[in-house]
């Protein structure tokens, strides 16, 4: 009877190789990932550079990764029912994505519970690297781009976005 259950190595093999998984869990999550950890970047650190409050930035990066997570759900579940497509339920896909979008913008807001922003920017640039660094591995992993491409695009991406909380912080 045992020999007709699968055992944990061959299960990770189905769920890595199963398309449907990628379409309708890795995608959306990874897309709000993304959106999370890159579109935060911004306000959080305009916001840290314009008033050295950590309190402020924290509220501000919490109030980001919240609303980002709100609106790639609503994007997310809106943007197509997965008949046409094989996505799956969209419901399902606007909670991944939302829930995602917020974990990625939240990570990097976390630190700045820490009183000393100079400290807490420390940490926040340790996070986002990290995070960039884990987007770059499941496009690898998942997307089968190569890791080296993938972070540089990623890391790009990131930097812009960066650079222009900074700038507008410090105007």
């Amino acid at each position: 009877m045992s020999e007709n259950i699968p055992n944990l190595s061959e299960l990770s093999d189905i769920v890595e190789n199963d398309k449907s998984f990628v379409l309708r869990i890795v995608q959306p999550g990874l897309a709000g990932l993304m959106d999370g950890s890159v579109s935060t970047l911004a306000p959080i650190f305009a916001t840290a550079f314009a008033t050295h409050n950590s309190r402020t930035v924290f509220l501000i990066g919490a109030a980001s990764a919240v609303g980002a997570g709100i609106s790639m759900a609503f994007s997310e579940g809106l943007s197509d029912d997965g008949s046409l497509t094989g996505r799956g339920n969209p419901i399902f896909r606007g909670l991944v994505t939302g829930l995602m979008t917020f974990i990625g913008g939240f990570l990097h807001t976390l630190p700045f519970l820490i009183a000393n922003v100079h400290t807490a920017l420390t940490w926040a640039y340790a996070v986002v690297g990290i995070e960039l660094v884990v987007i770059a591995l499941i496009r690898h992993r998942y997307f089968k781009t190569s890791f080296a491409l993938s972070c540089l695009q990623v890391i790009v991406g990131g930097g812009l976005v960066f650079a222009a909380g900074v700038l507008i912080g410090q105007s």
